[in-house]
């Protein structure tokens, strides 16, 4: 266990900052799996905005990779392209 209150500190804030960052991390994955799930465009292009806007937001942050962001970001474009109107 530590002993010095800064590493103390440093641990509780730590613990704090993954639970904050897997809840949202969490909320993004499950955003993209209900968007890849969707078979309607226009639903699907309404959720692409808020999905690219969410893991933009991550990225930036960096709760994830700004790579993967833009990787998924665009493997989530082409598919609801590629989706029947």
């Amino acid at each position: 266990m530590a002993n010095h209150q800064s590493s103390i500190k440093r641990i509780r804030q730590t613990e704090k900052r993954k639970l904050h960052n897997r809840y949202y991390a969490k909320t993004a994955r499950n955003a993209v799996r209900k968007l890849r799930s969707l078979e309607n465009k226009a639903e699907a292009s309404d959720l692409l905005k808020k999905v690219s806007s969410m893991l933009d937001k991550l990225a930036k942050k960096n709760v994830i990779h700004k790579n993967k962001a833009a990787n998924l970001k665009s493997k989530l474009t082409l598919k609801v392209n590629k989706l029947a109107a």
